[in-house]
């Protein structure tokens, strides 16, 4: 293939990253600094931003380029697995005509709005007629896509190429047992931890403090990112050298806005450790959310609530909080890894975490083939947790209204989650059997770690399936032993 095609095509991708971009420092904006009358201007910003977007990447140049690459031998590997994604996605988004792209975004736009007043309010009612549009879009885009054997299918692999819904439902129920007694376990343990112990007043600007040192320590650079705050955690790349970082802060509980920090934190050394130089093309943007959220879960959970971590940070956590010098290493240790049933997802522990996630899967998979009508949403919701977690949320703030994903027009996502536990769990036991990280890992020492993450998953960006990934990292495709394992060491003992 002549270098001035696949030029040629790198050129209009790269052109389209930057109307991309551009929309995602308008969401960041919105979801952090705007003033709530810009809302109807933003939403016609972004909504415009998405359809150009859309139709440059499936305009007849795109066509044309493409028809022409296919007909040349490729020489260069990563230039061959980028035309492979390209074509990938150019069959799909070509489908999906420009004025669905800009609904959708104008929707999400109110949506979004919508939703935080709702869960202020605790009121599903006001929210429901913006997720009847947002559902409805997403069943229109389903069908236009085409998918195996339900629509999820087609939403699912928006977020996490080359899986199938039903291969998910299965591996859900097959963990779910397993989920559920070591939950129970773990909660009637947690029983005997004293919850309150880290109770206290921890200004927020000192909480900033020791989350920025803690992001850097682990290898987050602020020279290309930075730390704001927002009513749910996130964590967007505005451009290659542009990660945003977004925590919530509780004045009475550091470790909430901390471990979020740690969370948004992994999902930040991934999106810095993608190829700069292909932003924009597949090879320069991350794999799939079920390997992102990996990233995530490995940072926030393997490494910050273990023991070398904290044998490292409570001193300087007390050096800054002093209330915390009375309490030992094995009680914070106790304390930070407590589990107990809850209602918000976003706070619930790695024993009782996934169970959240196998609920709003099934939710959304009754939703989206139009087995559940969203009036009845909130009730279902509620039937689900009991059956799940033994206890009905008292309010819909607390229910069905607590995450942002739905208003997003994030349908077919939460699955991922789930997925992305079993690949940290994975990654950080193939990881920690090097000795030199494993030994590394002990002085609290996360550089070799995170060069392992760089060479094995960063590098690749999206130009390689997540299960390629998995396998080239690990010997292995996920496997979900490796996460139980590590559940059961931690909270069943």
């Amino acid at each position: 293939m002549s270098a001035t095609t696949y030029d040629q095509l790198c050129a209009t991708l790269r052109e389209v990253s930057l109307l991309s971009s551009t929309e995602s420092a308008l969401s960041w904006d919105q979801e952090t600094y705007m003033p709530a009358k810009a809302l109807a201007f933003r939403a016609n910003q972004m909504s415009w931003l998405s359809g150009k977007a859309h139709s440059i990447a499936t305009g007849r140049m795109m066509q044309k380029l493409l028809d022409k690459a296919h007909t040349m031998k490729m020489r260069d590997p990563k230039a061959a697995a980028n035309l492979k994604v390209m074509t990938h996605d150019f069959k799909r988004a070509a489908k999906i005509p420009s004025k669905l792209i800009i609904e959708e975004s104008d929707t999400a736009s109110h949506a979004k709005h919508a939703w935080i007043e709702a869960r202020k309010q605790s009121d599903f009612t006001p929210f429901a007629p913006h997720l009847e549009k947002l559902l409805s879009l997403a069943r229109r885009k389903a069908d236009l896509w085409g998918y195996a054997d339900e629509p999820y299918d087609a939403l699912l692999e928006t977020f996490e190429r080359g899986a199938r819904t039903r291969e998910i439902a299965a591996l859900f129920a097959k963990l779910k047992p397993d989920l559920a007694q070591i939950a129970r376990a773990a909660v009637e343990h947690g029983k005997s931890i004293r919850p309150n112990l880290l109770r206290g007043n921890y200004p927020i600007t000192k909480q900033q403090q020791l989350n920025a040192e803690i992001a850097a320590s682990i290898g987050f650079d602020f020279d290309a990112g930075r730390i704001d705050t927002t009513t749910h955690p996130f964590c967007t790349t505005l451009g290659p050298r542009d990660v945003r970082l977004t925590t919530r802060y509780d004045e009475k509980d550091f470790t909430s806005s901390l471990f979020g920090v740690l969370h948004e934190a992994g999902h930040g050394l991934y999106e810095q450790g993608l190829p700069e130089e292909d932003f924009g093309l597949p090879s320069g943007r991350a794999c799939s959310l079920g390997i992102h959220e990996s990233q995530s879960r490995l940072w926030e959970n393997h490494v910050g609530r273990s023991r070398p971590f904290w044998q490292r940070w409570l001193p300087r956590a007390a050096e800054i909080f002093p209330q915390l010098r009375k309490i030992s290493l094995e009680d914070f240790l106790a304390t930070i890894t407590r589990a107990e049933y809850s209602f918000i997802r976003v706070e619930a522990d790695e024993a009782t975490y996934d169970l959240h996630i196998l609920l709003r899967f099934a939710i959304e998979r009754r939703m989206v083939r139009g087995d559940l009508a969203v009036k009845d949403v909130p009730e279902a919701w509620n039937a689900e947790f009991k059956d799940l977690f033994g206890m009905t949320p008292p309010d819909a703030a607390r229910g069905c209204l607590q995450d942002i994903h739905w208003s997003m027009g994030g349908l077919g996502y939460f699955a991922t989650y789930t997925l992305g536990n079993l690949n940290a769990a994975q990654l950080y036991a193939t990881a920690s059997k090097q000795r030199s990280i494993s030994k590394a890992i002990e002085r609290a020492d996360y550089a070799p770690l995170l060069a392992w993450l760089r060479e094995k998953v960063h590098v690749h960006g999206g130009a390689a399936l997540p299960g390629e990934i998995m396998e080239g990292a690990t010997g292995k495709p996920t496997d979900a032993r490796h996460h139980l394992k590590h559940l059961r060491e931690r909270f069943v003992g």
